[in-house]
């Protein structure tokens, strides 16, 4: 078994931090699921793709705005990685 998964925790630290780009963010998520062995759930992967697209979304913009909150597509990005690695 592959766990990818136990990698993310700290880029979601380094982002918060200002350590690590959303983009770099969304390409280690995106290259973990799509590697972890066994395959997630198709219904995960869906999500977590919604929520990348809302981070890349989220990267066009230098500060909070009133569509897109860092602070809450991360905290959407860890409870998505807490269910994940649950099953």
């Amino acid at each position: 078994m592959t766990d990818r998964l136990s990698a993310l925790p700290a880029t979601l630290e380094a982002c918060a931090c200002g350590d690590l780009s959303l983009t770099d963010l969304t390409r280690t998520w995106r290259d973990a699921a799509e590697h972890h062995q066994p395959a997630l759930p198709t219904r995960y992967v869906d999500v977590l793709e919604r929520l990348l697209n809302q981070v890349e979304s989220a990267a066009l913009f230098s500060e909070e705005s009133c569509s897109f909150s860092r602070a809450d597509i991360l905290a959407a990005l860890s409870d998505w990685l807490a269910r994940a690695r649950a099953l």
